[in-house]
């Protein structure tokens, strides 16, 4: 493990920059007087980003190598960072955040695609655990660093260039071998709902959720009456939630079906955030931060949840390809999701964006509910839950279960997707996803 901490360095460097970068921007767009609605196209553009980049950054990263790539990345986020605060224009901004986007989904490729080349499946799996506390945890940083630095928005841009840049410094440094970039393969949509439908319903609905939260909740805080200070510490407490809570609530949906997991996480995090939107709650600073811790907890919770389900079910060689078409549907949500909340918030304003995260909750409350009683399932290969974010392809073959499996005559699938009755006779015996009856 230690001769990952290049890599787990840089990384926090990055995700401190751009933990910070998010909040910063609500807070300043907000002050040049950017109404919710326009902050939420523009915030929408990062997800995007994110969402292209996955498609052409590991060919880049291919071409001229995993060091010269993250290079190309940090400059390229480097230079969209210092742009901001020169043009106070929603336009520019918008490309701005599609170009960040781009970039940082360039450089987390780069980095977990390093994180996989681990041979040792034991030590990919802690990796994998590691890499995703430190996410959490230099999310964290970064709002910390806008509640205790007084200096002028400038000033705060100016250090999230520094900080990009200084994680080039520990990457680039690193004596590890450049892996190869892995080539995901991806179900099609159609199928992936087939064999898993309210995994991948999930997906989407929490990817509308989580790109809304990440997006506008700097900006919901700051209309309900929270100074800079205080939104930096508001979207704190919502991110410890989500970094102490996420781990206990997956280990009781161990050896459960998680669908009914899934429906207790949506009506309870609906019903805190029905309770936010009240307006004598609004003004209760104190109780506005604990109902959002808990919600924190709730929703972070929801996309691991749908990856967990989905991996108990789907037969193992289609697991990789499964997971990077939910990261894909998750993508999507997140892109439309920020645009969504900021027109309600437009309109109605602030209580606007709990109910809107209600709303989308009670929908998957709802869907969840309904294949629940439809259909009973046992779960055929049951993994155990991860604290897990939102990454990249690359990072998803870190996850044990995910190891590639060749088709009994030892010859690769070249993407093809096998029947549940081709597996290998050491992997789980047929899927019950194959039957209409238990298909859910």
């Amino acid at each position: 493990m230690l001769r990952l901490t290049a890599l787990l360095t840089g990384v926090a460097l990055l995700l401190t920059g751009s933990g910070l970068l998010g909040t910063l921007l609500a807070v300043s767009g907000g002050e040049a007087g950017f109404g919710a609605g326009t902050l939420g196209l523009v915030m929408s553009g990062y997800f995007a980003g994110f969402f292209m980049g996955t498609f052409f950054a590991p060919s880049l990263i291919g071409r001229i190598g995993h060091i010269r790539a993250f290079a190309f990345f940090a400059a390229l986020a480097a230079i969209a960072v210092l742009l901001h605060p020169l043009w106070l224009n929603a336009w520019l901004w918008g490309l701005l955040r599609i170009i960040t986007g781009i970039a940082l989904v360039g450089l987390y490729t780069v980095i977990e695609s390093w994180l996989n080349a681990e041979p040792d499946p034991r030590q990919r799996s802690r990796a994998f655990s590691l890499y995703m506390v430190v996410n959490l945890s230099a999310l964290a940083l970064g709002q910390i660093l806008l509640m205790v630095s007084n200096a002028p928005a400038m000033s705060m841009f100016m250090l999230i260039a520094m900080l990009v840049c200084a994680a080039v410094l520990p990457i680039t440094a690193t004596r590890l071998t450049p892996p190869e970039v892995p080539s995901v393969p991806r179900l099609t949509l159609s199928r992936l709902y087939a064999m898993a439908p309210v995994a991948t319903v999930a997906a989407g609905l929490s990817g509308l959720a989580m790109g809304a939260f990440w997006g506008l909740l700097p900006v919901y805080a700051g209309e309900v009456g929270l100074n800079n200070d205080g939104v930096a510490r508001f979207m704190l407490t919502a991110i410890a939630g989500g970094a102490l809570l996420q781990w206990p609530l997956g280990h009781i949906s161990d050896g459960h079906d998680r669908r009914v997991g899934l429906v207790a996480l949506c009506v309870a995090a609906g019903g805190i955030a029905v309770i936010a939107a009240l307006p004598m709650i609004q003004v209760q600073t104190y109780l506005l931060f604990g109902l959002f811790f808990f919600y924190g907890g709730l929703a972070f919770s929801l996309y691991p949840f749908a990856v967990a389900h989905m991996l108990d079910y789907l037969p193992r060689q289609d697991l990789l390809s499964g997971c990077s078409s939910l990261l894909l549907v998750h993508g999507v949500g997140a892109a439309i999701g920020p645009a969504l909340a900021g027109a309600a918030m437009q309109q109605f304003g602030p209580a606007a964006l709990p109910l809107y995260f209600a709303g989308v909750l009670g929908v998957l409350a709802l869907f969840t509910t309904a294949r629940l009683l439809s259909f009973d399932r046992l779960r055929t290969h049951p993994v155990v839950f991860r604290l897990m974010l939102r990454t990249t392809p690359a990072a998803l073959e870190l996850i044990p279960e995910t190891d590639a499996v060749a088709p009994p005559d030892g010859h690769p699938t070249n993407g093809r997707v096998l029947p549940a009755d081709d597996a290998p006779a050491d992997t789980s015996p047929p899927s019950p996803i194959d039957s209409d009856k238990e298909v859910h």
